[in-house]
């Protein structure tokens, strides 16, 4: 039996779609791994800032992805090549 406003989408949408309750257990894994390496990881405060930074950029255009705010994510070239963070697969353009 399909969830509320399930039954309106295309087949492939609903293929992808990520349920709230995974998003914050997402968050929370990366929360606790960024407190594991900042707390146990012996690093220089530059080093530690920059990975922080990077990490946080990351979960937080991951989020936006996630939303649909974000859907340029989606399909990011690099030379000849695009990788889609959806479907985890290269093709040549």
């Amino acid at each position: 039996m399909p969830r509320a406003g399930q039954m309106d989408l295309p087949a492939e949408e609903k293929r992808y779609q990520m349920p709230l309750l995974q998003v914050v257990m997402v968050l929370v894994v990366v929360g606790v791994l960024l407190w594991l390496v900042n707390r146990f990881i012996p690093m220089q405060g530059t080093i530690k800032s920059i990975l922080n930074a990077v990490i946080v950029i990351t979960v937080v255009l991951w989020l936006l992805n996630a939303f649909g705010l974000f859907h340029s994510l989606s399909g990011i070239r690099i030379g000849d090549r695009q990788f889609d963070f959806l479907r985890g697969s290269t093709w040549k353009s």
